[in-house]
């Protein structure tokens, strides 16, 4: 194998595919991003086993077509630590790839690319082209509601669900939700659900741009695998079943709450530095016009504070994990929130007052 490029090319797509790759793996090729150089294009592939990213560079001058592997990360921080003005050389001789660039030359083991674990093909179920700035939308607004290392491994990931006019993503942990959704023609003639594990999730909420431009998901029974741009991800998906998120959302609360989401947020941000490290719980008195907030901890330090809100009802005593209620603040775009409550034992619904696309869902604490 023999190539030049340059170095603008290559450490974009190497970046996002180091991202991919673990530090830590059982398999010395799994930290390894396999090059294949042929027909003036060079593809990168980096696999934890669960997600794989692919990236397609053209054009390159390729001499000498070829594939092999090399560890993903230091040839990362190689290109990220070379000048811009020198082309990148890549020369494979024998069991190791030389890099030249200007003066500088580096040589890195490899590991044959046969090693290299291969994503299966398998038949789509269906497919969904929807802009890249919806999906990230959808994702960013739902993502931090996940379960992390739970044992019911379903939760540790995100369901998408789609239907004939719509595209939805849920996330919950058990002890909060988040939903987000987009009206499009889906051309799915029934209700498909399919739950993408984290790590999945987050890399390619990293590859999606603030654009128009469309991205286009392939669901099989197994993968998930998304085109965008020069770039083909593909994630295992989790087996099991999602619990039922609409049994979980609050119907029919008579109290609502208008609120400034920003002025909000810093009163719980404040009152939450004094309260308990382990629980985070705040306690929520509600009263006409006024929204309170307290916070204590086991060192018998204290905090109060207050804000005006639009509520007209009957006062209401209730706690939360304040680090929950911050999370849906910073996922709200609109200037205003809406809060609807029952009583002290019920969930939380909390949207933006101007924008049903999002919905969150919070459950009390005893305090």
């Amino acid at each position: 194998m023999k190539l030049t490029i340059s170095r603008e090319s290559l450490i974009t797509p190497l970046q996002s595919i180091a991202g991919v790759v673990e530090k830590k793996q059982t398999m010395p090729v799994l930290s390894n991003v396999l090059l294949e150089a042929e027909d003036n294009t060079l593809t990168l592939t980096g696999t934890n086993m669960e997600v794989e990213l692919v990236a397609r560079v053209a054009p390159v001058h390729v001499d000498q077509p070829g594939r092999i592997t090399v560890p993903a990360r230091k040839l990362a921080d190689i290109c990220r630590a070379l000048g811009d003005e020198a082309p990148i050389d890549l020369v494979l001789e024998g069991d190791r790839l030389h890099l030249r660039a200007g003066n500088s030359h580096f040589t890195l083991s490899t590991l044959p690319a046969e090693h290299f674990p291969n994503v299966e093909d398998e038949p789509e179920s269906f497919r969904l082209a929807l802009p890249q700035k919806e999906l990230g939308r959808m994702l960013d607004a739902t993502a931090f509601a996940m379960a992390q290392q739970d044992v019911r491994y379903y939760l540790n990931g995100l369901l998408l669900e789609v239907d004939v006019n719509h595209a939805r993503v849920v996330a919950t942990d058990g002890h909060r939700l988040a939903m987000a959704q987009f009206d499009l023609d889906t051309g799915c003639p029934e209700l498909r659900q399919v739950i993408v594990p984290r790590k999945g999730v987050l890399e390619l909420a990293r590859l999606l741009d603030d654009e128009e431009s469309p991205v286009t998901l392939v669901i099989g029974d197994n993968h998930l695998r998304a085109t965008v741009g020069s770039y083909t991800f593909t994630s295992k998906l989790i087996e099991g079943k999602f619990p039922d998120y609409n049994r979980v959302i609050p119907r029919g609360g008579d109290k609502t709450v208008l609120a400034d989401r920003s002025t909000l947020k810093s009163t719980l941000q404040r009152a939450g530095i004094l309260s308990h490290e382990n629980i985070r719980g705040v306690r929520l008195n509600l009263s006409p016009n006024q929204l309170q907030v307290f916070a204590n901890n086991p060192d018998q330090e204290q905090a109060e504070d207050a804000l005006p809100v639009e509520y007209q009802g009957e006062s209401l005593q209730i706690g939360f994990n304040v680090g929950y209620l911050v999370d849906v603040m910073n996922a709200l775009d609109d200037d205003q929130v809406k809060i609807t409550l029952s009583n002290p034992n019920s969930s939380a619904l909390i949207e933006a007052q101007n924008d049903n696309r999002c919905l969150y869902v919070v459950m009390p604490m005893r305090l």
